[in-house]
């Protein structure tokens, strides 16, 4: 995963435009709240990214912990929401020191396929010690084995048209051919479960999934899964 935080703590080029950018998080944002089940919850964004529309999630919880391993998007982060006191920045190794059974929702949205398989199951043991007993993980944007990059493009050209930034997105598709990140990807490569792979794997780190009838964001050939301890019911 070390490479791939080292790409987005740099100047890149993964959004079309300044409206791509702010309708994603904007987009990630609205599904994250349709999952917080309180006014009073504790949520986690896991690996959140640059998190811009986080002060919309803030205001629907009791208190939000933006966990990033990138230092400089970190640094952006406690820079930007220092005014909100619902908001906490937090490192992946701060998460490790936070008290156990405090915290009812994470959300690890478009991360697993940038952690090995390994990196991916310290991940899932850190989050079951931190979720209450009846807490929940929407582990998000899952790559599946059988969907390649095409779809991605087709989906960011669908979701472009619908808001009025095509001609950015082209452009921008054309950049990322030649970009640092095509070649990342080529080189490392994307993690892809199918959904029985992801259930499987869950179970294995104690808890109980299902697939979830939307994905996180605007790429519907994705998949979400909701999790819980594997003592309570979906």
């Amino acid at each position: 995963m070390d490479e791939w935080i080292d790409y987005y703590d740099s100047t890149h080029t993964i959004y079309a435009s300044k409206l791509h950018r702010d309708l994603h998080f904007k987009l990630i944002a609205r599904d994250i709240i349709g999952y917080i089940a309180s006014p009073d919850a504790v949520v986690l964004d896991y690996a959140c990214g640059e998190a811009l529309s986080a002060a919309s999630v803030a205001d629907a919880c009791g208190k939000l912990y933006l966990a990033e391993p990138a230092p400089g998007v970190r640094g952006r982060l406690i820079a930007r929401f220092a005014p909100n006191t619902k908001i906490r920045v937090r490192s992946l190794e701060d998460l490790t020191r936070m008290a156990e059974t405090s915290v009812d929702l994470v959300v690890m949205n478009s991360v697993a396929q940038y952690m090995t398989a390994e990196e991916l199951d310290s991940a899932f043991a850190v989050i079951r010690r931190l979720l209450k007993p009846n807490g929940r993980l929407v582990l998000g944007d899952i790559l599946r084995p059988e969907v390649g990059m095409l779809r991605d493009v087709l989906a960011l050209l669908k979701f472009a048209r619908s808001h009025g930034f095509l001609k950015d997105a082209l452009y921008g598709l054309a950049s990322t051919a030649l970009s640092d990140y095509r070649q990342l990807r080529t080189r490392v490569g994307l993690q892809r479960y199918s959904e029985r792979e992801m259930i499987d794997k869950l179970a294995a780190a104690g808890f109980a999934a299902s697939r979830a009838h939307q994905n996180v964001g605007h790429n519907p050939w994705r998949m979400t899964f909701v999790a819980r301890h594997a003592f309570q019911r979906n």
